[in-house]
């Protein structure tokens, strides 16, 4: 794995680096290029140099299977040619302003002279909006962005940790919570795969209420997808279609007058008895109703996986365990931790 830290000055970037380093034996990388202002960059005794970053990119692409850890990488630009390969991992970390200041203070004599507040946010700003930072320039990066700006670059992150801490124990306590190296961070499970995919499907939805997204796979292939929404060549709840859906009311009141398909519904149409088999899952970003759940039943699906509660849980967990259905909650991972 190769673990690019990005993010705000004084939000613990080599903190962390030093973390991968001495608790889990990452090398720490950089690179002899040029540094702020066009002069040398100054590497650690602890960082081992390469000639350029395409030095380094060959190496950690022949070399997928060691760890390393780098805070070399500073602009969109740089960073661009890393991230297409899969093992990298990108990692913004940020923090509350003032404590970052005082961070910053604390270590002025290592890093130089002590900064005021208004430099500080200052630097802050220019860093995090301006286009005339360091870097080259490169046609994939979106020009409606500033190329070089830090906001760019930390855009690409996989997750961002926002380090509010008071102590390094502290830091290090919570990145052995969050797990920071865990390979699903770069390549999801099965389930967080089919999960996140039943939360896009869920995007497709127009009913007034809420959306909901299903996806019913059968031996890790997916059998169909679907959405809540009226029938088809029916008008759409959105637009008026669902008369239940428009007016206001709470949770699992008024079904009899809803035109809305669920989105467990429509998977289930979809797919059809036939090809549902005994094997066959399906994600849910939201847990079925009564009703969906009695049609999950009948069509011999074996799991239910669910994200969000459901105000009928309670009456939908006892039908699906009655009929030998497995209903299981999974936690979506958070981006910021």
């Amino acid at each position: 794995m190769f673990v690019v830290l990005v993010g705000t000055p004084g939000s613990g970037k080599d903190t962390i680096a030093r973390y991968l380093e001495s608790k889990h034996g990452f090398l720490r990388v950089g690179t002899e290029a040029t540094g702020k202002a066009g002069q040398p960059s100054t590497l650690t005794t602890k960082e081992y140099p390469f000639p350029s970053r395409n030095y380094l990119l060959n190496h950690i692409t022949q070399n997928w299977k060691s760890d390393f850890v780098t805070t070399c990488l500073t602009t969109e630009a740089e960073l661009l040619p890393f991230i297409k390969r899969p093992s990298v991992l990108v990692v913004a970390v940020d923090g509350p302003l003032l404590a970052r200041w005082k961070r910053k203070k604390s270590k002025a004599t290592e890093d130089g002279p002590s900064i005021s507040l208004e430099d500080f946010v200052a630097q802050h700003d220019d860093l995090m909006n301006s286009a005339t930072s360091r870097g080259p320039t490169t046609s994939e990066i979106p020009t409606t962005t500033p190329k070089n700006c830090l906001r760019a670059l930390m855009s690409h992150a996989h997750l961002t940790i926002m380090n509010s801490f008071g102590t390094i124990p502290d830091l290090e306590k919570h990145l052995d919570e969050i797990n920071l190296l865990d390979p699903e961070r770069l390549r999801p499970g099965w389930d967080g795969y089919f999960m996140t995919l039943a939360c896009l499907a869920s995007l497709r939805s127009n009913c007034m209420k809420r959306r909901v997204g299903a996806i019913l796979v059968r031996s890790k292939r997916i059998l169909s997808t679907g959405y809540n929404g009226t029938p088809r060549g029916v008008k759409n709840c959105n637009d008026g279609g669902c008369k239940r859906c428009n007016t206001a009311s709470r949770g699992g009141e008024g079904l009899d007058g809803c035109l809305c398909l669920h989105a467990e519904e429509n998977a289930l149409l979809e797919a059809g008895r036939e090809r549902i088999g005994e094997d066959s899952v399906i994600y849910c970003n939201t847990c079925p109703c009564l009703t969906c759940s009695v049609k999950i039943v009948q069509c011999g699906v074996r799991e239910v996986v669910y994200n969000l509660s459901y105000a009928m849980e309670e009456a939908s967990a006892k039908i699906l365990e009655e009929g030998g259905v497995k209903l299981r909650k999974m936690e979506v991972r958070r981006e910021v931790v």
